[in-house]
């Protein structure tokens, strides 16, 4: 397992500099403290109480921004060709004071695979054939038709928008349940991204089979890195360090050292919801 991590900056790592360089603050670190108390004993702290204490920093501090994990692409049929509007997107619903910023609209953008299904169950309120969906900021469309290359995978997703429904509303107040994000494709920037997991693979790396020690639960996947992600440009003009979140994804951050190629490299200080605990559920 040499190399596993790179040294105790590495944003794997339970050290101080690595929760900085992953995007930790110190008002979460402090209320971790706070929380989580002092005992006579040695004892373990889950790491769900950490992570709850960061998302309610971060939900608090950090600007929204909009981006795809693993980018679909959508052409809009009926959107005219060459146009690119700016639609205005909110910069943090909980602070006023942040203000709003101007994004991006085109003919062309790109949504998560993630967010379309082409048999979707009941109750299903993404995209799919024939279904109208939000794009958060924009307009309603609807899926017309699929696009497949040679090994029947999706590619291209054919749509239809209406023009009446500009900000996410319409004259006929029809209600849409599906709301996603989105990029455009003349602005959008492609940074790499690094998920990051638990590094251990159980809450107590100690916890092992005779003969074994630690480095047996070390997680493989503590790592995931995204190459062909999508960020709406602004984010490019961030510090390294400075939260924000793309919006139904987790909160990022810039790498303060890590850069590919003068590519940016996006670190995940945390996700949107605590998988960990589904995982240790089944």
């Amino acid at each position: 397992e040499k190399g596993f991590v790179s040294g105790w900056d590495d944003p794997r790592m339970p050290t101080i500099s690595g929760l900085r360089r992953r995007g930790y603050t110190p008002d979460a670190l402090k209320k971790f403290v706070t929380t989580a108390g002092v005992a006579k004993r040695e004892n373990i702290i889950e790491m769900e109480l950490l992570e709850f204490c960061l998302r309610e920093d971060l939900n608090k501090c950090a600007l929204r921004r909009l981006g795809v994990l693993h980018p679909l692409k959508i052409t809009i049929s009926n959107y005219p060709e060459g146009k690119v509007e700016e639609v205005d997107a909110v910069n943090n619903p909980e602070d006023e004071q942040a203000g709003t910023r101007k994004i991006s609209f085109s003919k062309t953008i790109f949504i998560d695979r993630n967010d379309f299904m082409e048999d979707p169950p009941k109750k299903y309120f993404r995209m799919a054939v024939g279904k109208e969906v939000r794009l958060k900021y924009a307009y309603y469309v609807t899926c017309k038709e699929v696009i497949k290359d040679e090994n029947d995978e999706v590619i291209e997703l054919i749509c239809d928008y209406d023009p009446e429904s500009r900000g996410g509303g319409t004259p006929d107040e029809r209600k849409v349940k599906g709301t996603i994000q989105w990029v455009d494709s003349t602005t959008a920037i492609n940074p790499e991204i690094h998920l990051y997991d638990r590094l251990f693979k159980v809450p107590n790396p100690d916890e092992v089979e005779d003969g074994e020690d630690y480095i047996s639960n070390l997680n493989p996947e503590s790592l995931t890195s995204l190459p062909n992600a999508l960020v709406e440009k602004s984010i490019a003009g961030m510090e390294a360090g400075q939260p924000f979140q793309l919006e139904r994804v987790g909160y990022f951050t810039i790498d303060s050292k890590a850069q590919k190629d003068g590519n940016l490299v996006l670190n995940r200080t945390v996700a949107m919801r605590d998988s960990w605990a589904k995982k240790q559920s089944k």
